[in-house]
């Protein structure tokens, strides 16, 4: 029992103010006093190198200060340049298993530089590994872990005895291994569950210690690495990484930005306080060189977490377009295929993207020249002079469109559809009643009314635009969906109650949420004669409605008015220009024979009151038959 409280007193004591006495006391020991028994007792008073509060002090610690001495071979071994300098260095000196641990590494990394095959059955190399593998236990653990990275990049087998000797002695000491070591040792774990191969209790063993010790994060680099491994994580384990990221994004490079915010995209995880640090940094530090890889991915990273900062997307733009010359056919489909999914149109990098395509269009792929034109419809972005541009997209779809897969299909007739540039080839093929079955494939509810909605969109554009040549009305044979419940916005509904109160309450003059045969919704439809007063519809013809509506004539002077709610996810980014979606909404309920009164949501917000929206409305109607009347 006494020699427990005095164990547990030892470990105390330099923690109290009276250490420091005590200190000066002891190192004034007399020469009565035995030089052992003073060092003891020295090592009692120094403070403890890890207190529960010092957890990134002694990380720093470890990793900047060296647990040995160089050795004259390891000191020679990293300055060479080629992997025979290695190996004959090596055959010359010999040395210690730590020091044959730190040549296998350098061996790896001049392997790399100038490739090396076969180096594996040189006999100086198996000398090395016989070394470390007699004397693994006496390797120091920044070579073990380097050690184990290198000897996986040099080809040796994962189920060799030197490997699992490695990985059993990793395991021992794992307790004992920097967060950094633990870092690599993440990196080399993910490399190997690539290749099939996994050490379950080592992984284990990795992950419980990552999570227990994560306050031992210091380092930008560190941090970079874990997260660029994020699919082996916890969900916790992640948020306090994030966290982690965040206090430290002022010290990230631009590289370190990169790869966290890749690692975010590839979890799908938005986290928007990191996001907005991480572009802060990005977009103010003027030391950074921005290549146009880390702008790609950052432009990707945005597109796929649907995360808009428009400072940096203004950076991203300035920066690439003088180097669209210098882009490759994938960086401008994959940049165009971000910026359409944040909804951002910068016309002078699309008129870039066009161009690029028209130079260089034997360099791009189908699947490539899909991406462009599918980018340029989603933002409705017309080409001022496009005869060119679509003349080589029609030549590259010309042998290869019937191989398309059916919703890449569907995909590009839409497209072209939005753009104007769809002719009756391409829409007879994607109407046959063989075709639309492919589109039910998987059983996905959504993607089949999606992709039913799409044909109808199809249909419309065949009877509704002029296309120089009569084709025979397609139809649309997906059934459409049982039982699914349609829930307004709240736009949607201020403007279905408005639009009650203009009616006076008559049920019979109003209808809303109409669905057309055009696949296309009004949110309201009104029926106005010469005096743009309303007047029932419910006996009407309307053959924009599946049932055909009633029997009688419209009366003479009589109109068509649909209301249409645009929200904002209709427009661009920081812009009052359509998408192409609802731009053609627009096109074919005009000609249709609709006057459209459109109602967007910035106009619609700031009106308070329900007199000032009735009145808002009247106006609008009223704007609308002029107009109409001066046609």
């Amino acid at each position: 029992m006494t020699t427990r409280l005095l164990c547990r007193w030892a470990r105390l004591f330099p923690r109290c103010p009276q250490a420091a006495t005590a200190s000066a006391r002891l190192q004034t020991c007399t020469v009565h006093q035995t030089e052992p028994m003073c060092q003891m007792s020295l090592s009692w008073i120094r403070p403890s190198a890890r207190h529960l509060c010092q957890g990134s002090e002694l990380a720093r610690m470890e990793e900047t200060t060296l647990p040995y001495e160089q050795t004259q071979l390891v000191r020679l071994v990293e300055k060479v340049s080629t992997p025979e300098e290695v190996l004959q260095l090596w055959a010359e000196h010999g040395g210690s298993a730590s020091d044959a641990a730190r040549c296998l590494v350098q061996l790896n990394l001049r392997v790399m530089e100038k490739g090396g095959e076969g180096i594996l059955q040189d006999p100086r190399c198996e000398s090395m590994l016989e070394t470390v593998h007699s004397q693994v236990s006496s390797v120091w653990n920044g070579s073990l872990v380097g050690l184990l990275r290198a000897l996986t990049m040099l080809g040796l087998p994962s189920d060799a005895p030197l490997l699992c000797s490695i990985q059993n002695e990793v395991l021992w000491r794992i307790r004992r291994l920097t967060y950094r070591h633990l870092a690599y040792l993440v990196d080399w774990v993910a490399f190997q569950r690539r290749q099939g191969y996994e050490n379950e209790a080592l992984t284990t063993a990795l992950l419980k210690q990552l999570e227990l010790r994560w306050t031992e994060l210091c380092d930008s680099r560190t941090i970079s690495i874990l997260m660029g491994r994020a699919s082996l994580f916890t969900p916790s384990l992640m948020d306090k990484l994030e966290d982690k990221a965040l206090e430290l994004a002022e010290s990230f490079t631009a590289e370190d930005i990169r790869r966290v915010a890749f690692a975010l995209a590839s979890q799908n995880r938005r986290a928007v306080p990191l996001l907005r640090a991480l572009s802060y940094h990005l977009n103010q530090k003027p030391s950074f060189e921005l290549k146009t890889p880390l702008l790609l991915d950052i432009a990707y990273v945005y597109g796929k977490l649907n995360f808009h900062q428009t400072h940096v997307l203004q950076r991203i733009a300035t920066e690439l377009l003088p180097r669209l010359s210098e882009l490759s056919s994938l960086d401008v489909t994959r940049c165009a295929k971000s910026l359409a999914f944040l909804k951002w149109l910068h016309l002078p990098m699309f008129e870039g993207f066009a161009q690029h395509y028209v130079s260089n269009s034997e360099n791009y792929s189908t699947l490539q020249v899909c991406n462009l034109f599918i980018s340029f419809a989603k933002l409705n972005f017309q080409l001022g002079k496009g005869e060119e541009f679509y003349q080589k997209v029609h030549k590259a779809l010309e042998g290869s469109f019937q191989n398309l897969e059916p919703f890449l299909k569907t995909d590009v007739v839409w497209s072209l559809c939005v753009l104007n540039q769809a002719n009756p080839y391409y829409i007879s093929s994607v109407t046959k009643y063989d075709f639309q079955k492919k589109l039910t494939a998987g059983g996905i509810v959504d993607r089949t009314e999606s992709y039913r909605l799409k044909l109808l969109h199809i249909s419309a554009f065949a009877q509704l635009e002029p296309l120089g040549i009569t084709i025979e009305s397609p139809t649309v044979l997906l059934p459409a969906p049982q039982g699914k419940v349609e829930v307004s916005t709240p736009l949607q509904s201020s403007l279905h109650t408005a639009l009650q109160s203009l009616t006076n309450g008559r049920t019979q003059a109003l209808r809303t949420a109409v669905k057309t045969i055009f696949g296309w919704t009004i949110d309201g439809e009104l029926m106005v004669d010469s005096e743009s007063k309303p007047i029932d519809l419910e006996n009407l013809k309307a053959p924009h409605l599946p049932g055909g509506g009633g029997r009688d004539a419209l009366p003479a002077g009589a109109r068509r008015i649909a209301f249409v709610a645009w929200e904002f996810p209709n427009f661009c980014l920081r812009s009052k220009d359509l998408l192409g979606r609802f731009a053609m909404q627009k096109r074919h309920l005009q000609l249709a024979g609709f006057i459209l009164v459109e109602v967007p949501y910035f106009e619609w917000l700031e009106l308070k009151s329900d007199w000032q929206k009735v009145a808002y409305l009247k106006d609008k109607l009223g704007k609308a038959v002029t107009e109409d009347m001066a046609k």
